[in-house]
């Protein structure tokens, strides 16, 4: 009979993996970095087979095998804990840890006002959360470091499991006392005569607003060094004169606006039967997650908290 590596084991080469260095991955673990380097010492002789390359590189490097070994263990301790999970949720639903990732751009507006509705809700429920830009949330998900992501659509979000749960139209904003504050709704065209302010590259927000309102990308001010990395800072920039920007409404009720001498108007819609540009807002989790009953449990509730955000 093989003789099958343990479950620490396997969290002991993952936490080597994700860190890159014996102590930062021990204390990741909680333990010494003796015993972490005793465990995967101990791993290879069991597996009889080099993970690791033994040389004078202050940083692990991981030989080809070591790396496959590494993928493959992500899938058996996800399995493992699925084991759990399963359990667990078939004991007592939408009760004990949670680990939510969200997005900036939704996080800071909606999680004062969803927070407290999940703990009336779910008061047995453990929230902990982690704010980051998509793609980085979406690696942590199918690392098995997160377990649902609040995101805004559309992503690639690989194998993931997606549902949308509501719409955020976008807002136009401007400096108070700009031409086109004379108008209720703004047509998305005319912002292409702007000077069009969006967050810099990375944040999906750049490319849902100027693909909800059909903009082309050469609207977007390039050739600039500068770029906003937060909505707040971006209602800061328009405050200033430098130009006109496209908002969540999300963000807006959530109070982006405080103190900033900006205005905002709806988009028109493109046609009578026709939303208002905006993005969709969704939740995510690992395909074939065995809580995933759970996580549509508590779609009504985050997206009741975004339309009364």
């Amino acid at each position: 009979m093989i003789s099958l590596p343990s479950p620490q084991q396997l969290r002991y080469l993952l936490a080597l993996a994700d860190h890159g260095h014996f102590g930062r991955a021990a204390a990741a673990c909680t333990v010494t970095q003796s015993t972490l380097s005793a465990g995967i010492i101990a791993l290879e002789r069991q597996l009889d087979a080099a993970l690791l390359e033994r040389g004078a590189a202050k940083r692990p490097i991981f030989t080809p095998l070591g790396l496959e070994v590494v993928a493959r263990a992500r899938t058996a301790l996800a399995a493992l804990e699925a084991v759990a999970e399963t359990a667990a949720a078939s004991r007592d639903p939408l009760s004990g840890p949670l680990r939510l990732g969200v997005i900036p751009t939704i996080g800071p507006f909606l999680l004062p006002r969803l927070m407290p509705a999940l703990r009336q809700a779910f008061p047995r429920l453990r929230l902990w959360l982690r704010e980051d830009q998509t793609e980085r949330l979406l690696a942590q998900l199918d690392a098995g470091r997160l377990d649902l992501l609040l995101l805004a659509l559309p992503c690639a979000c690989g194998d993931a499991e997606i549902l949308p749960i509501a719409l955020d139209p976008f807002l136009a904003a401007f400096p108070a006392g700009h031409r086109l504050a004379a108008r209720d709704r703004i047509p998305a065209g005319a912002l292409s005569a702007e000077h069009l302010l969006l967050l810099e590259d990375g944040h999906c927000l750049r490319e849902h607003a100027l693909d909800a309102c059909g903009l082309p990308r050469a609207v977007a001010p390039v050739e600039d060094n500068f770029a906003a990395t937060s909505l707040h800072t971006l209602v800061q920039m328009v405050a200033s004169g430098l130009g006109v920007t496209l908002l969540p409404r999300l963000s807006v009720e959530g109070g982006v606006l405080a103190g900033a001498a900006v205005e905002v108007r709806p988009l028109e819609a493109p046609g009578v039967a026709e939303a208002a540009p905006g993005r969709s807002l969704a939740l995510a989790w690992r395909s074939r997650s065995p809580r995933a009953a759970e996580f549509r449990g508590l779609a009504p509730t985050i997206a009741a908290a975004i339309g009364t955000a």
